[in-house]
């Protein structure tokens, strides 16, 4: 994580804390974002969706010199839903919380920004048609590549399903540090929404369709 919010700092990107070294105990020291971080995932309008795919697509770019020696076309974050992002004047302009970073597609930050920016179960999130224009937008925002716009439907099922596999790795774990109730609290909720996710799969793969304009 050092030697990323390094490289990040290095390249001229600002949607991220800086590592500031590490106290007499060896923690890390982070420098603080000012801002509003949601307490929960909540329904974010097309504005805040698209600059939240874009702060995205700047972190990927900065990292593509660094990655390939690492084994992955980019370093993602892999956890960049709202809960680590800090918003200013109503907009998202920094991603906190890097401890899961690490090489990989850039596919599977996109699909997880897709599910927790846009998608849910929850009646007011919206419908679901509604849902699926939102990941388009975010598509849009990004620039994902036809090929991708095509894989990510699949991807955002892939990673909820990997989701639910680390919380029922937790809710098993007799020393986990997350209560057992809270556990089976996120576990059930992850199950529901691969569940809507699977079940209305055909809508995002409509609402993706072609690349909207730039």
């Amino acid at each position: 994580m050092a030697r990323l919010l390094a490289h990040l700092a290095g390249k001229g990107f600002d949607g991220c804390p800086r590592h500031l070294g590490w106290d007499q105990l060896g923690r890390d020291m982070l420098s603080f974002v000012p801002g509003h971080v949601p307490p929960r995932w909540q329904r974010f309008t097309d504005d805040q969706v698209g600059q939240a795919a874009r702060l995205l697509r700047r972190l990927h770019d900065a990292t593509r010199d660094l990655a390939p020696a690492l084994g992955g076309e980019v370093i993602c974050h892999h956890d960049p839903g709202p809960n680590n992002t800090v918003f200013r004047d109503g907009q998202p302009i920094a991603f906190i919380d890097f401890d899961f970073a690490a090489p990989g597609d850039p596919l599977d930050d996109v699909s997880y920004l897709a599910w927790s920016w846009c998608v849910s179960s929850r009646p007011d999130r919206g419908p679901v048609t509604e849902q699926g224009r939102q990941v388009r937008t975010l598509a849009d925002a990004y620039g994902l590549s036809p090929a991708d716009r095509d894989r990510l439907p699949a991807a955002i099922g892939e990673r909820v399903r990997r989701n639910e596999a680390f919380w029922r790795d937790v809710q098993g774990d007799a020393v986990a540090s997350v209560p057992r109730a809270r556990s089976a609290e996120v576990l059930t909720w992850t199950r529901r929404e691969r569940a809507y996710i699977e079940t209305n799969r055909e809508v995002f793969i409509a609402a993706l369709g072609s690349p909207g304009p730039p």
